[in-house]
């Protein structure tokens, strides 16, 4: 199959590509690098000529309110258009576990939309809704610093390694369209500030982490389950554990 990944040469879609290759498909990454824009919708119709499948792991420049909305909705707009000019068979999009659950964070508001335009946009699709990297919890950490200390909301968290998001990716796009959302995350549960504690002190740094129910994440107030899967999902095979370590060998 010839499968297009829009974004595909970031932290997701390299990974994407890589074991849609390896299993033998023609994957073809597409972004502003390789002059595909997909929010101005510059060279889609070029890059998706023949494509059975897309797969979208996009991710905004700006995380400004407007600007991350017009960014998600726009883009999804126009790879909509797109493919049912070329007739692509299945869209595959990487969303947020617990996105429609926060209201307040500008980023996961910006996503909700981007799922509606999806759904509407007329070709058959699946939309993989993830829980937050492992990759991200230090910048997590430095976004919940304040005056040293680090201050981590309420409620619990299930991140999920990328390979993880990669794999649970490549597999849906292989599969027939789901028209509907598969939640993925992480094998390990636990309180949001445990678990960004034990990367900090996995990686030698001494900031001290508290719970805060009025700290934010990213503009949103975190409750017990608005970052973990409410239902079924399906689980990644990498621990937290085992990502620290091949994090601290490199």
């Amino acid at each position: 199959m010839k499968i297009v990944v829009i974004g595909g040469s970031g932290l997701i879609g390299s990974r994407v590509i890589a074991l849609l290759r390896e299993a033998g498909h023609q994957a073809l990454p597409a972004s502003p690098r390789s002059g595909v824009n997909s929010v101005t919708g510059e060279g889609l119709s070029e890059a998706l000529a023949g494509a059975d499948v897309v797969v979208d792991v996009t991710n905004a420049p700006s995380w400004e309110p407007q600007a991350v909305l017009d960014f998600f909705r726009n883009s999804a707009r126009n790879l909509g258009k797109a493919e049912v000019a070329a007739g692509v068979k299945h869209h595959v999009a990487l969303s947020i576990v617990g996105c429609e659950r926060t209201p307040d964070n500008a980023y996961f508001v910006a996503k909700v939309a981007q799922e509606e335009v999806i759904e509407a946009a007329g070709v058959p699709y699946t939309i993989v809704r993830a829980t937050q990297f492992m990759e991200f919890i230090g910048g997590i950490a430095d976004f919940g610093t304040e005056d040293g200390t680090v201050r981590i909301g309420d409620g619990l968290f299930q991140p999920i390694a990328a390979d993880d998001v990669a794999a649970a990716l490549a597999q849906v796009a292989l599969a027939a369209p789901l028209n509907g959302t598969v939640d993925i995350a992480g094998p390990d549960r636990a309180p949001f500030v445990e678990i960004v504690a034990r990367y900090l002190k996995s990686v030698g740094d001494a900031r001290p982490v508290v719970k805060d129910r009025d700290a934010r994440y990213y503009g949103g107030y975190v409750e017990e389950q608005s970052l973990v899967p409410l239902g079924e999902a399906r689980i990644g095979r990498i621990s937290l554990e085992q990502w620290l370590a091949q994090a601290k060998k490199g």
